[in-house]
């Protein structure tokens, strides 16, 4: 069950793959403020017919594409490309050059946490919360639960 931000935020989201889709869709109706950065304009598809947030075309990684989505306004920076490197880099932009208060970057390489635990920066690794989820069926099944 996932609760609400009880705050309306100002939320924004580099990349707009399946994750970075997914959240903007539920963060924008939930009442926060998002704006989308994406490099491909066909990636702005997967929004639904109900967002209502903001879309910007362009890379991430140039400061005037992140002047742009007003990342110095944000109360959160959520970097979901799926490049790490291009994570860390954005989520240590967003935290030092725009002072965003929250900045969440997702990791596939679990290895790489502890760089950004050094830097400060949140991190969300699906494999990690995949092996997770895989022991939990394990010790589940154990109990003869499905």
């Amino acid at each position: 069950m996932r609760r609400a931000v009880s705050k309306n935020l100002y939320i924004v989201i580099a990349g707009c793959g399946r994750l970075g889709s997914l959240l903007a869709n539920d963060l924008s109706k939930q009442g926060h403020s998002v704006v989308v950065i994406d490099r491909d304009e066909s990636r702005f598809a997967e929004l639904s017919a109900e967002f209502s947030g903001f879309t910007i075309v362009g890379d991430a990684t140039e400061i005037e594409v992140l002047r742009r989505a007003k990342s110095n306004q944000a109360d959160c920076f959520l970097a979901a490309t799926n490049r790490d490197n291009v994570n860390l880099m954005l989520a240590q932009v967003a935290k030092t050059v725009f002072q965003v208060p929250i900045v969440i970057a997702r990791i596939f390489d679990p290895s790489h946490e502890v760089v950004y635990q050094q830097l400060g920066i949140a991190t969300i690794s699906p494999t990690r919360l995949s092996a997770q989820a895989f022991q939990d069926a394990i010790t589940q099944s154990g109990r003869g639960q499905p």
